[in-house]
């Protein structure tokens, strides 16, 4: 949001903040939540770039498409365990997985 904006919703009553602040997350939860998603990007990454489709990694993980689609949302039913092992199956090394919940959020992905 420009600052102009910003200002006008001020004056208006409006109070500008982070999702954090409005969900009243600890900082801690707020790193989970960024780390499972950077790891559910990073799944969609992978199956993209090897031109599978979400119901053939649902094979390939003995599970269904749409849990895959949940998968890569993010899911509040997805562990960060599965996230981690099907990247680990679609060929990431741990180290890749590392540098994925590591990422800066701030930072876009390369």
């Amino acid at each position: 949001m420009n600052r102009v904006e910003n200002d006008r919703l001020k004056k208006a009553g409006w109070k500008a903040g982070t999702t954090a602040e409005f969900l009243g997350l600890t900082d801690e939860e707020s790193a989970l939540i960024e780390m499972k998603l950077a790891l559910a990007q990073s799944l969609r990454e992978h199956r993209d770039a090897q031109h599978l489709t979400q119901e053939q990694l649902a094979r390939m993980l003995g599970s269904s498409q749409s849990r895959v689609a949940k998968m890569e949302a993010a899911d509040s039913s997805v562990s960060m365990e599965l996230l981690v092992r099907s990247l680990l199956m679609l060929g990431a090394s741990r180290k890749e997985v590392g540098r994925v919940i590591g990422r800066d959020p701030a930072v876009p992905a390369a």
